[in-house]
């Protein structure tokens, strides 16, 4: 079984207009006073520092990153995710964005959602096939709100 290798982008960057930075700012000053008025400085701080965080993900932009899977499991990067912590694989086929879900045991991390751009995408089924079963995972929530708000 010859392993199957691509590259992608690990999101589609969507360039932030100068207004989108100022909405954020906005949006985390005045929660923050509100916070402030409530007497609750600890949240007001944490409104600050996420509304930060947020500013700087939002500027970055993404690196390419390198898919493998092979016999032992599925490479994103540096990261072998193996078949056993694995449980289950589908494939979205999107004109735009084909993409494959796999679930994971992992707490943390429940689903891996890769894009297909420029790859067989049959020969993919065929290997994850031999060792995980195809059934429909629909896209998780929280991958779509990211993914509206160009993350």
């Amino acid at each position: 079984m010859e392993p199957i290798r691509w590259q992608g982008y690990e999101y589609e960057f969507s360039e932030k207009s100068a207004d989108w930075f100022w909405a954020l700012g906005i949006i985390a000053v005045s929660s923050s006073i509100t916070a402030i008025i409530f007497k609750n400085l600890l949240f007001a701080l944490l409104i600050l520092i996420g509304a930060l965080t947020l500013a700087l993900f939002a500027a970055r932009r993404p690196h390419l990153t390198h898919f493998e899977v092979n016999k032992n499991g599925v490479a994103v990067d540096r990261i072998l995710y193996p078949y056993k912590t694995l449980e289950a694989f589908t494939i979205v086929h999107d004109d735009e964005d084909p993409k494959v879900i796999i679930s994971s045991e992992k707490f943390l991390m429940p689903y891996i959602v890769i894009s297909l751009i420029d790859v067989d995408i049959e020969a993919l089924q065929t290997i994850l096939r031999e060792h995980l079963p195809e059934e429909e995972i629909a896209e998780p929530i929280s991958h779509k709100i990211l993914e509206f708000f160009g993350f």
